[in-house]
């Protein structure tokens, strides 16, 4: 399998207000809504094909996307890609000199695993892997 986008997050002050464009006006179909409390955010998976949008509300202010929010505003926040075998990954990533945030993976959304790259070791873009339970 090649490499697949599993979303785009995108940074909103208020869920509602987000789903009001892309679901009622855009005509985007919620997939889950669910809070993660380890990132402090609320989200709201939105189908686009294959992948997802997911608009991610602060709950506290002292969360990354509360912060992302203080600084620039509402919009896109990460890229995030779908992977196999996080724990391996991580390592070889490191070891190969890419800047992490994330050295070992952190509970996400829908059961993942998730690990940021910081932008500064991916042309900066904030990227974060994912990796699905088994399914």
């Amino acid at each position: 399998m090649g490499a697949k986008i599993d979303h785009l997050g995108v940074a909103v002050p208020s869920l509602a207000e987000g789903r009001a464009l892309y679901e009622r006006l855009l005509g985007f179909e919620v997939e889950f809504e669910e809070e993660v409390e380890t990132e402090k955010v609320r989200v709201c998976g939105l189908a686009a094909g294959d992948s997802t949008i997911e608009l991610l509300e602060p709950t506290d202010p002292s969360s990354a996307i509360a912060k992302a929010l203080e600084k620039r505003g509402p919009g896109l926040h990460h890229i995030a890609i779908e992977v196999s075998g996080i724990d391996e990954l991580l390592p070889r990533l490191k070891a190969a000199g890419v800047r992490l945030i994330d050295e070992v993976p952190r509970p996400g959304s829908r059961g993942t695993k998730v690990a940021f790259v910081h932008p500064k070791g991916a042309l900066g873009v904030l990227v974060e892997l994912v990796e699905h339970p088994a399914r």
